[in-house]
Formats: structure tokens, C-alpha cells, sequence
């Protein structure tokens, strides 16, 4: 029995030494997991951290470059800012250079007038001294005169008074008249001089080439002979010839060339091949000449057909009149502020065109209404009325779609428009007229100005009359003596160069000149 419980204990103690083992070696076991475990996360975090700095460092090195793009870029639109500024201030400083320049030469020419001024002041003192002497000495004379008068012949004042003027004014008639003829002579060589002047410089202002290129065309002439037979006996060819084309025919000095004036440019062209082929063909005779009239009539009604036909071919469009045709190609021989109005018309049809395609509207018919928005121009010399309502009368007599009458209605504003075409149109004029170089200064424009600073001036008081002179670069006011003085003119040329400068719109500058003088006429009856 002890011997059982001894081997109960021992296998007891074995089991407890077992368990305590297998105790030891599960935490050392689960330590040597943990640490193996452990190495493997941290060589783990180690590749995560290696590959994030590749990943930043990759990062970091397109964030770089893309850094150096933006600047580059920046740096490029900044030079290319820069440069334009540059080009600015060179523009505006050539600007102010040119103001600079008209006020020297503006500031010379005043210097020189008040230099002149002064010389003519002084004179005028000279002579007004001159005067005042003389006066006193007549004075002088005139109370010597009347005491021996009255001392000797005992006449009464009155009576003595009327013989010493009749004696003096025997004795200063001639000189009065000798000043007088000076003062007139002097006068009227200012006067030429002035005009010589101002006629040189209105000269060199006008634009005559543009009036020149729309009213006259030039025929040149084999020899200055042929001047005599385009006359004709007592003038029978030219006067046949200006009756059947309805053109001036100016002959004058300038070698072997003549003039065709007229504002019609359909009768120009007739008279000018006409007026050619009679040249090459050599028999000037009125018959012959009627017979080339009708001739190169029919040959350009052709041409003009031709030209409409080539236009309405050349935009795709068809279906329509004939003679609508024909007048679209009299748009070849119109001009519009220097722009040729068939030219322009197609190229409103264009725009027209491409602007009704990018909003869906008919690109046909929308070229169609460019087209003929300005139609009422080929015949606007013929009919009464603005083109505007010529144009619509026209499309409403040939039978064109609403869109299209709606277009030449309100293109310049005159109606409202109801269609996008219509809009459209009117888009697409301003666009083609506002092209740089595409027309000359509005003449509608020049003669308003014109008309707004005569008004200017003549709604100041004291102003008599106003005229703007030299393409409205000058502007002369004659003021009434009587209401405005020397100093009041001076002042008065100020305050209306300011309101000028304040409410009109111009090119350069504009001289005021104001101008007081008082006449004494009399009339021998």
C-alpha cells in the first residue's frame, strides 16, 4: 500500500513535471511565433516603407518636373505679356510722340501769328499816333483859321466853321485817298495770300482719290489730236455722245486722256467702252455712236447676268428671278464707302451661312437673305427711298421668303427684327464692314460731324455764323461785334474747344478760330 501511493506520487510528480514542460515549451514556442511573426511584420513594414519612399520619390520627381512645366509655361506667357506691353508703350509713346509733334508745330504757328499780331498792333499804335497828330494839328489849324477868320471878316462861327472844313478837306482829300488806296491794295494781297494758302491746304486735306474712284473714269488717247474728233464739228460727237450714255465728258489740259464723270457706274462703263472702241475703230460720228451705246448696252445687260448668275452659283443657291439676277450683278459697279457691294454682299452670304450652320438654323436660305440684304444699293440712284426699302420692295415684287425680306428690313436697325436669320444678317454686316481696311471713313458719319460742331458753335451767344473747313479739322465763327468784344472772343474760342473736346468724336485735332471785325460800307447812288 505505501508502495502504491509512493508510485501514485511519482507518476503524479512525472505528470506535473510533463505538463510544466510542455508549458514551457508552448510560451517558449509561442514567443519564438511571436518573434518570427513580429520579424516578419517589421521586414514587411520595411518593404511598405521602402517601396512608399520610391513611390514618394517618384511622385516628388513628376511633381518636380511638372513644377518646371508650369513655370516654363508661365515664365513663356509672362514674356509673351511682357513683349505685348512693350509693344503697347512703343505704340502709345509713337502716339504722343506724333501729339508732341502736332502741338510744336501747332505751338510754332501760334508764335508766329501772335509774332505777326504784334507787328500789325504795332503798326496800327504807329498809325493811330500818326492820326492823333495829325488830328491835333488840324485842330490847331482849325482855331488859327477860325480867329483870323472871325477877326477879319467878321463871319459867324457856323459860317467860318464851313469853310475851313471845305478848305481842309480840299487838302486831305488826296491823302485820304492815297491811304485808303494802300489800306485796299495791302488788304487784297493778305487776302490772296490767305487763299493761296487755304486753297493749298484744302488741297492736301481732301481725299480726292476716293471721289475720283467712284464718279470719274479715265480713257486714255493715242495722241492729243484725237481730242478734236471726240469733239466734233461745233461739238456735235461729244454732245451725242453725253446724250446717249447721260455722262459728262470733261476735255481739258491733261495730255491724251479724258474724264468720264458721272455717279451712275453702269453708264460710266457704257460710255467708257464706247468711248473706246470709237477711238480704236477711228469714225466718230453720231451715228456710229448710237449704234456702240446700244451695242455695249446689250453686251453689259449680259455680263451683269452673268455676274448675278456666277454669284447665286458660287453661294448654291437657286430659284431665283431672272431679273432679280441681273440686279444682283449690277452690285459689281457699287460701291459702299469704298467697298465693293457685290463683294461685300457675298461675303455677308458667307458669314451668313456659317453662322446659321453652328446654330442649326438653313445655311441656304440664310445665305440667300446675305446675299440680298443689300440689293436695294444696285438701283438705289434710280428709285427713291433709302436701299433699305428698296431692297424689300424689290424682294416683295419677286416673291422671296419672309426670312429673307425680314433680313433687308432690319439689317441697319430700321424695324425690329422677328427671325434669327434676320439677326444673323445684321451680324454678319457689321462684321464684314467693320473688317479692318474693308471701307473708308462713313461719309454719313463726316457729315454729321460736321453738322455737330457748326451747331456747337452757333448755339453760343454773339455767334453770327460757323462753318467747319478743311474736313472738319478747323472750324471759323464769325461772332457779331456789337455782343462780343476782343476779350470775349478769346474766351469764347476756349469754351467752345472744350465743349468740342467733350462731346465729339474725332480724328487729330481741330482748330477754332473766332472771328470779329466791323465793316463800314456805303453805297454811291
Amino acid at each position: 500500500m505505501p508502495n502504491l501511493l509512493f508510485l501514485v506520487d511519482m507518476n503524479l510528480g512525472l505528470v506535473i513535471v510533463l505538463f510544466a514542460l510542455c508549458l514551457v515549451l508552448g510560451v517558449v514556442g509561442t514567443l519564438v511565433y511571436l518573434k518570427l511573426k513580429k520579424d516578419k511584420a517589421h521586414q514587411r513594414a520595411e518593404e511598405i516603407l521602402e517601396e512608399a519612399r520610391n513611390t514618394a520619390e517618384e511622385e516628388k520627381k513628376q511633381s518636380i518636373l511638372e513644377a518646371k512645366n508650369e513655370i516654363n509655361n508661365l515664365k513663356q506667357e509672362a514674356d509673351k505679356e511682357i513683349k505685348d506691353r512693350k509693344n503697347q508703350v512703343k505704340e502709345q509713346e509713337r502716339k504722343i510722340a506724333q501729339r508732341e509733334e502736332r502741338l510744336d508745330n501747332r505751338s510754332t504757328n501760334l508764335d508766329r501769328r501772335e509774332d505777326s499780331l504784334i507787328q500789325k498792333e504795332k503798326k496800327i499804335d504807329d498809325r493811330k499816333a500818326e492820326i492823333e497828330k495829325q488830328y491835333h494839328k488840324v485842330e490847331e489849324l482849325v482855331q488859327e483859321q477860325e480867329t483870323k477868320l472871325n477877326e477879319i471878316a467878321e463871319l459867324s462861327r457856323e459860317d467860318a466853321r464851313n469853310i475851313i472844313l471845305s478848305r481842309i478837306e480840299e487838302e486831305m482829300s488826296l491823302e485820304i485817298a492815297a491811304y485808303i488806296r494802300d489800306e485796299e491794295e495791302k488788304a487784297k494781297n493778305e487776302a490772296a495770300h490767305k487763299a493761296q494758302s487755304l486753297l493749298a491746304n484744302t488741297i492736301q486735306q481732301y481725299a480726292s482719290d476716293v471721289v475720283n474712284a467712284k464718279t470719274i473714269s479715265v480713257v486714255s488717247l493715242p495722241n492729243d489730236e484725237m481730242k478734236g474728233r471726240i469733239i466734233g464739228r461745233e461739238g456735235r460727237n461729244i454732245r451725242a455722245i453725253e446724250a446717249a450714255t447721260g455722262v459728262d465728258i470733261i476735255i481739258d489740259d491733261t495730255p491724251e486722256a479724258v474724264v468720264l464723270s458721272c455717279f451712275d457706274p453702269i453708264r460710266r462703263e457704257i460710255a467708257r467702252r464706247t468711248l473706246e472702241a470709237l477711238i480704236a475703230d477711228g469714225r466718230i460720228q453720231p451715228t456710229r455712236i448710237e449704234d456702240l451705246v446700244s451695242k455695249f448696252q446689250n453686251e453689259l445687260d449680259n455680263e451683269l447676268k452673268e455676274t448675278g448668275e456666277k454669284a447665286v452659283f458660287d453661294l448654291g443657291l437657286s430659284k431665283i428671278h431672272p431679273e432679280l439676277i441681273k440686279i444682283i450683278g449690277r452690285l459689281k459697279y457699287r460701291t459702299s464707302y469704298g467697298q465693293n457691294a457685290l463683294t461685300h454682299s457675298m461675303e455677308v452670304a458667307y458669314l451668313t451661312g456659317k453662322l446659321a450652320a453652328e446654330i442649326g438654323e438653313d445655311e441656304i436660305l440664310a445665305r440667300r437673305a446675305g446675299l440680298l440684304h443689300d440689293i436695294g444699293k444696285a438701283i438705289d440712284h434710280e428709285v427713291e427711298g433709302s436701299h433699305v426699302e428698296i431692297g424689300v420692295e424689290l424682294a416683295n415684287r419677286y416673291h422671296e421668303k419672309p426670312e429673307v425680306i425680314d433680313a433687308i428690313a432690319s439689317h441697319h436697325g430700321d424695324v425690329e427684327a422677328k427671325t434669327i436669320i434676320a439677326h444673323l444678317v445684321a451680324a454678319a454686316d457689321t462684321l464684314s464692314a467693320a473688317r479692318p481696311g474693308a471701307r473708308s471713313e462713313s461719309l454719313e458719319n463726316y457729315i454729321k460731324r460736321l453738322a455737330q460742331l457748326e451747331e456747337i458753335c452757333n448755339n453760343h451767344k454773339g455767334v453770327d455764323k460757323a462753318y467747319a473747313l478743311q474736313a472738319g479739322r478747323e472750324v471759323r465763327i464769325l461772332v457779331k461785334p456789337e455782343e462780343v468784344n476782343d476779350t470775349q472772343a478769346y474766351k469764347l474760342a476756349r469754351d467752345i474747344r472744350l465743349e468740342i473736346e467733350g462731346n465729339v468724336n474725332y480724328p487729330g485735332t481741330i482748330k477754332v478760330i473766332v472771328i470779329r471785325e466791323t465793316r463800314a460800307q456805303e453805297v454811291a447812288k
